[in-house]
């Protein structure tokens, strides 16, 4: 799909479907007012209204689209509004589009072009690679987006932007939505490898016989009764210096997870596949931060192992000795998550990082508490917090900031190692994430929980699919544009 910005009136530029994002009682072209009656359209969020073009104007269709009041339209309205839009492009089979915006709003030319781009770019989206039959309907693609604007190098370097955070978004949904079959470890690993390849990034993967010469416990454990062997994957963007802060962003990668001997029941294990997607966004992120050049230094750390079930699988009540040298107490091999994670954080500290953030599809527990409109967010350092919601607010991909009182910590101590991998049911995500800071030392950490918003069984915003969300890509590019 071509982006292009043109300066002239849109329904006088011949197009499939002109898209006008309307802001409630904002005063609409005589040309199309005189076609509908007031109450068809106000311009209420999420109202649409089709009309045809019959020669009044140039665009063979023209679908209104209500972003709702001015004072209250963000960056994330304009990114639902878009992909509303462009569905009802490929449902009209109209290969070109072209957006425009009535009424006053607080978002910049830029900002507002970004969003468009996005929401076109997802709203687009879907995952057909295992389709056979499919009809023309489900193929067809818009070719070209006309973005009209009169700020043209504003609203060029707003999709310029949005294409590249986009480009992460897609790597990441398209790497949870493949099969575990074929997303293995292994394949984990090439995927980095490719990444560093196309864009000068530092990428090394670590095999099973340098994980145990290097002693990666938590990672062996987890993944010793996988035919698939773990990988330990490492990306290194940029380089450290006075200017550019460096950020370890770790993600957790079960390729897929049986649970082990402490299997899970089978009507939850069909959704499995997903619980690398803390992998997907760590390698989407790279991939939107080297096509955007932040001047920053980024380590991406990919612990990944499937989690299966055998003879020689770690057993409960198991001692574990991780990298760091602390011994992990397992208590139940469905908490396998932290486990392999202990050794990405303790990794971490070799690059003496200003901040250690791990995302990780860990605990159903953060379902329980948020649902599926937030992520949960857990952390050491409040100024990292802080930056991570302020990521979260600007990106909508919205995070609810949990405690990590030292009661919590003492919860996950074990009576016979260091710590223990569970701690039950009581604050079951809080436990969770105490576990992990156990193994960040004094550096500043954060832990974001995407259990709960990195599939979408029912898609919340029109830019979702059923499926995975490459959640963490939009707020971490936020965040490290803005790190200080």
């Amino acid at each position: 799909m071509k982006f292009n910005i043109k300066t002239d009136n849109l329904l006088e530029e011949k197009s499939d479907l002109a898209i006008i994002l309307s802001v409630k009682g904002a005063e609409l072209p005589e040309k199309l007012s005189e076609r509908f009656l007031a109450d068809d359209f106000s311009g209420k969020a999420k109202q649409t209204l089709l009309l045809y073009g019959h020669g009044t104007v140039s665009p063979a269709r023209v679908l209104l689209v209500g972003l709702g009041e001015g004072s209250k339209v963000d960056t994330d309205t304009f990114r639902n509004a878009a992909a509303l839009g462009i569905k009802e492009a490929l449902r009209l089979k109209g290969a070109l589009v072209s957006f425009t915006t009535i009424g006053e709003t607080g978002v910049d030319e830029q900002a507002r072009s970004q969003a468009i781009a996005e929401g076109a770019t997802l709203g687009s989206y879907r995952f057909l690679d295992y389709k056979t039959d499919l009809e023309d309907d489900a193929t067809f693609e818009v070719k070209e987006v006309q973005i009209f604007s009169q700020d043209v190098g504003k609203a060029e370097k707003g999709v310029a932007e949005g294409l590249a955070v986009m480009a992460g978004v897609i790597l990441a949904r398209n790497l949870v939505n493949k099969p575990a079959a074929e997303v293995t470890p292994t394949r984990i690993g090439e995927e980095a490898l490719a990444l560093g390849k196309r864009h000068g990034i530092k990428a090394t993967v670590l095999g099973l016989k340098e994980l145990q010469e290097q002693g990666f416990g938590g990672i062996i454990a987890v993944g010793k009764a996988s035919a698939n062997e773990p990988r330990f994957i490492i990306l290194e963007y940029g380089e450290p210096s006075e200017e550019a802060p460096t950020i370890a962003l770790i993600g957790k990668g079960i390729s897929f997870d049986s649970g082990g001997l402490d299997i899970k029941p089978a009507g939850n294990m069909a959704a499995m596949k997903c619980d690398m997607s803390g992998s997907a966004t760590v390698l989407g992120t790279m991939e939107a931060v080297a096509r955007l050049k932040l001047p920053i230094h980024l380590v991406g750390l990919i612990a990944s192992a499937e989690n299966m079930p055998g003879s020689n699988a770690t057993r409960p009540g198991d001692i574990v000795k991780s990298l760091s040298g602390k011994t992990i107490e397992i208590l139940n091999t469905d908490a396998e998550g932290r486990v392999i994670l202990a050794d990405a954080i303790h990794y971490a500290h070799r690059y003496n990082p200003d901040a250690i953030i791990d995302f990780a599809t860990l605990t159903g527990a953060i379902l329980i508490a948020l649902g599926n409109h937030a992520t949960g967010l857990f952390s050491t350092d409040q100024a990292l917090a802080d930056k991570i919601k302020t990521a979260g607010e600007k990106s909508a991909e919205r995070v609810w900031e949990f405690p990590l009182w030292p009661e919590y910590r003492e919860m996950v101590k074990s009576d016979i190692a260091d710590v223990k991998n569970s701690t039950g049911r009581p604050a079951g995500s809080i436990t969770s994430a105490a576990f992990l800071a156990a193994f960040a030392g004094d550096y500043p950490f954060a832990h974001l929980d995407i259990a709960a918003t990195a599939w979408a069984e029912t898609p919340i915003k029109a830019y979702h699919y059923k499926g995975a969300t490459g959640v963490g890509v939009r707020m971490m590019v936020e965040f490290l544009k803005g790190y200080k």
